[in-house]
């Protein structure tokens, strides 16, 4: 039977053969074989919301949770596939160091001179291997096999050791060195053994899997793998599945019959190791339920960013939860004849809102029109006795970035908007103002905030954010570069 092959961090073409990228949530189990390079740069890429920190780049605290919980999952996935007897072969790319936000943060100074100082440590893209971090970074390609394990790497090596190149190496007493430098023997392949299966962690020296002539374009202008690299993706996957094989039968054990685990058998240390090990699960499972809750109050407190990429529904959500953060009591409205995307009011007045996005071009008269039609409808329920202010919210050209954007509105809707009264409100510039309440108790900006909705007609403009809010909390700087 075909062995199922994944690759992880790079893409290899044969029959039974998929990959994932480093951010994906696969489980190693299905595989009989997983090829993995610890390359994070799917998640490092410099974009907006990083910085640097000693010269190094620095993780925004998004990115920080996306690369400790990606890491945390290789990690456990990796250690689950090999002591469940898979063979797991994670070739070395060279290593990235980041500073990634630990969660924790101190604050220092009071008023306009309070400070807010995030907590960060080093992580590297090694974090996702369940082995030690006593490897030191360096790059070579002169290396040879270990005389112990020669006679199982050799039909590997001299195919492809000419092709592979190290990143680092290991400690001269590591265990289970299997490739090592040509001049000083210092190790920079291991083979790392299962304790409790047939299963194995094979770190190699990497290889340059995106050659050009691995690729080429096709009669459409597509690119599609060569032949070149298909013969490589075949040889290579050979000789792994054989590897995979001799190092199963070299390896075999008996498998431990049912009786010999019962407590009679038990040796001292066990017992205790058994009692540590069960407490630890215990504190694991705990843990994991408070990480599931925070996971879940995290996706429910970024809600809002949808106001800077959304449109129907989903940007309709947003904006009932950010009037609700301005002091509004908003809801949507439906009664079987009549449907309103918000209804909303304050002890300033009572508003009725439609909502609209548009991919790369400005909201134009037609949601105008339907909002008239929805005051009009409005006015006409037996409960209202005076009609609500109109307001058009906009997400214009909302797949490109907010301080990117041309006026989200066209001439003549803002035109139509000011002569009826209506006010034109870019949910980008809704985003920055709730962002902002939402960090800190500003009564006085979010009153001011909800008569700019009430007394403007055409462009609704929101008052500018303090400009010591930059200095109290962060993310702050994040909404006034969205007003800019």
């Amino acid at each position: 039977m075909p062995k199922k092959i994944l690759t992880v961090g790079f893409d290899l073409v044969g029959d039974n053969i998929e990959s994932a990228t480093f951010s994906d949530k696969n489980s190693l189990l299905d595989w009989d074989i997983v090829l993995f390079r610890p390359n994070i740069s799917q998640i490092t890429t410099y974009d907006f919301g990083n910085d640097e920190y000693l010269g190094k780049l620095c993780l925004n605290d998004s990115k920080s949770f996306a690369l400790r919980e990606a890491c945390a999952h290789w990690r456990r996935e990796i250690t689950q596939a090999v002591d469940a007897g898979k063979l797991v072969v994670a070739f070395l790319s060279p290593p990235t160091e980041v500073y990634a936000a630990t969660g924790s943060k101190s604050t220092s100074g009071t008023g306009r001179n309070q400070k807010v100082t995030r907590h960060v440590e080093l992580c590297t893209s090694y974090n996702a291997l369940p082995i030690a971090s006593n490897w030191t970074a360096t790059q070579g390609s002169s290396m040879a096999l270990n005389q112990g394990t020669q006679e199982l790497f050799a039909a590997y090596w001299q195919k492809f050791g000419k092709d592979s190149r190290y990143n680092v190496v290991w400690p001269v007493t590591s265990k289970g060195v299997c490739v090592q430098t040509q001049t000083g023997h210092i190790p920079v392949g291991l083979f790392l053994r299962s304790k409790v299966s047939t299963g194995a962690l094979l770190l190699l020296p990497d290889m340059d899997f995106d050659r050009d002539e691995f690729s080429e374009k096709n009669k459409d202008g597509h690119w599609v793998w060569s032949q070149a690299g298909q013969q490589f993706s075949s040889s290579l996957i050979g000789e792994i599945v054989a590897l995979s094989k001799a190092i199963a039968s070299d390896g075999e054990k008996t498998p431990q019959p049912e009786w010999a685990s019962a407590d009679e058998f038990a040796l001292a240390p066990e017992v205790e190791l058994r009692q540590q090990l069960l407490q630890a699960e215990t504190e694991l499972e705990k843990a994991q339920r408070v990480k599931d809750d925070l996971s879940n109050q995290l996706k429910d407190a970024g809600q809002l960013r949808a106001l800077l990429f959304e449109k129907g529904k989903p940007l309709e959500a947003a904006i009932i939860t950010a009037l609700t953060v301005l002091g509004f009591k908003a809801e949507p409205y439906e009664d079987g004849k009549s449907e309103f995307d918000a209804v909303f009011e304050s002890e300033e007045g009572r508003l009725l809102g439609e909502a609209e996005g548009k991919d790369n071009k400005a909201v134009n008269i037609e949601k105008l029109r339907q909002l008239s039609t929805n005051l009009h409808e409005d006015l006409q329920r037996e409960e209202v006795s005076q009609p609500a202010k109109g307001i058009l919210f906009g997400n214009g050209y909302r797949l490109t970035k907010p301080g990117e954007r041309a006026e989200q509105f066209t001439e003549k809707c803002i035109t139509s908007a000011t002569s009826m009264s209506y006010g034109l409100v870019s949910t980008d510039r809704l985003y920055a103002a709730a962002q902002y309440l939402s960090g800190t108790s500003d009564d006085e900006f979010a009153r001011r905030c909800r008569l700019a909705m009430i007394e403007m007609s055409g462009i609704v403009r929101f008052p500018d954010i303090p400009v010591f809010a930059g200095e109290a909390a962060d993310g702050i700087q994040v909404a006034e570069s969205i007003l800019d």
